[in-house]
């Protein structure tokens, strides 16, 4: 792959991030640098450390292909075996050597044929290339609620998570129940003095068993055939692609399968009948991101535990007070409230060819050539950009798709086939037109919700077409649509 000599940086060491570095190493280029503003890899598994924190990825496809891990415990894998696992792919490729951590790049900007970075510490950087893996979920979102200033106990967002805190006999409320705050709710029932979750939209949740591995079964593992098997890849791709199809066909099997079984596990769950109704959702299953959990039901049925419907009128210095005048009187109050979801690789300041901003191009929302290139940004691609598949599926492996059409595209800068790569203006104009069709015909935009995946037109900003389509559309870049100089 590699001819000239060319200096790529990668922004941000999480999932994204390490697999480019990875990959680009193998391909020759050693002249490479890992920026990573945080003191450790892994993304959002470093960041998020909260009580019950799982990935609801089953846990043998929540790994890169090239390095399966036969050790984990848990069918759905706890966050802490998912940041360890991050952790041991760095050191075992030897990615420390070219990782600069604690290092913030907060301008990139493109400049007689090259990449000009710069840090907050002052650091300055030259690249040919610039790969964007910062993350879609990493800018904690707060409401915005009077008085979040005035509480007297413990107040923080689920991904700045207080360890400090002891919670046992205190009175906890979390707010927001999407997973994060799904997981929490089914971590502290019962260990906590009262608990209280405040809900503002009620979620359909999908019931999916959690059990253990093994020891026998891990030892087995370790035989790459035998984990093959059981990683039953024909199966698992099936029902991402059956997924992804209930997704724009809401009278697929997949789509009535999905229903089904959330509508049962609520029927069925939950005796009291008032409770039931209160955690009946008004939308389509699916609209929203499908919430997975073995115990959430059970969880909120707790004698300590309390679900709130009412909406939060103000916090105040004993707890938090809802429409109807009711205190609720608190010692913790945990924000599981979500992430900027458009942010990308911002803040960081990035002007392209001709000092085209960003920000100006982002004005209306984030957009780019199958979630990859944009036009005027040339030699600057993204891993799990804007508009790129999210779900309940692995963004490892959409990332490994990604990268192997990333890889195309240097594949042309280091032949010498262009010196400058980026797609044509009117390519991502008719593929933003043929998305945005698409997603206004999915339960995303038609289910009766709304969500982080709406952008602020209120178009769902995500891959509105099948897995296979996506995996199909990675195979070979269109050269077509795209601009060599």
């Amino acid at each position: 792959m590699k001819d000239r000599n060319l200096r790529v940086v990668v922004l941000g060491a999480g999932m994204a991030g390490m697999l480019a570095t990875i990959k680009l190493r193998e391909a020759g280029f050693d002249q490479l640098a890992l920026y990573e503003k945080a003191d450790n890899v892994g993304g959002t598994w470093r960041e998020n450390t909260y009580p019950g924190l799982t990935c609801d990825v089953p846990s043998h496809h929540y790994t890169y292909t090239f390095e399966r891990n036969p050790g984990w415990t848990r069918h759905l894998p706890p966050g802490v075996e998912v940041q360890g696992y991050f952790q041991h792919v760095f050191a075992k490729y030897g990615l420390a050597e070219v990782t600069r951590f604690g290092e913030e790049v907060t301008e990139a900007c493109f400049d007689n044929g090259r990449w000009h970075l710069r840090c907050r510490s002052g650091l300055e950087d030259e690249a040919d290339i610039v790969i964007a893996a910062t993350g879609v979920l990493h800018h904690p979102r707060l409401p915005a609620i009077d008085g979040i200033d005035s509480f007297r106990g413990a107040l923080f967002h689920s991904a700045r998570w207080d360890h400090s805190v002891t919670l046992e006999g205190k009175r906890v409320g979390v707010i927001g129940n999407g997973s994060t705050g799904v997981q929490i709710i089914s971590a502290l029932a019962g260990k906590v003095e009262h608990l209280v979750h405040f809900q503002r939209t009620a979620q359909w949740i999908m019931p999916v068993e959690n059990g253990h591995f093994s020891p026998e079964e891990r030892q087995a593992f370790e035989d790459p055939a035998v984990l093959e098997e059981a990683m039953d890849f024909a199966g698992y791709n099936a029902s991402v692609d059956a997924y992804t199809q209930a997704i724009i066909d809401e009278e697929s099997e997949g789509a009535k399968g999905i229903a089904a079984a959330c509508f049962g596990n609520l029927e069925q769950s939950v005796t009291d009948p008032d409770l039931r109704e209160k955690l009946r959702p008004d939308h389509k299953p699916l609209c929203k991101r499908l919430v997975f959990s073995p115990d959430y039901y059970q969880a909120i049925q707790h004698p300590q535990s309390q679900l709130v419907t009412e909406d939060i009128a103000s916090i105040e210095e004993d707890g938090i007070r809802t429409q109807d005048g009711v205190l609720h009187e608190l010692d913790v109050i945990v924000f599981a409230t979500g992430f900027d979801a458009s942010a990308f690789m911002r803040p960081i300041t990035v002007t392209g060819r001709d000092g085209k901003s960003l920000d100006a191009f982002w004005a209306d929302h984030p957009k780019a050539y199958y979630a990859i290139s944009m036009p005027d940004f040339p030699n600057f691609f993204m891993l799990n950009g804007p508009n790129g598949p999210v779900g309940n599926f692995s963004l490892i492996d959409i990332a490994e798709h990604q990268w192997h059409y990333i890889a195309q595209l240097i594949e042309k800068i280091s032949a010498g086939d262009a010196d400058e790569l980026c797609c044509k203006a009117e390519a991502l104009r008719d593929f933003e037109q043929r998305r945005t069709e698409a997603a206004r015909e999915t339960v995303w935009f038609k289910g009766g919700c709304t969500s982080w995946y709406l952008d602020s037109r209120g178009i769902p900003a995500s891959w509105p077409w099948t897995y296979s389509t996506f995996v199909d559309a990675m195979n070979e870049p269109q050269w077509a649509d795209f601009e060599l100089r």
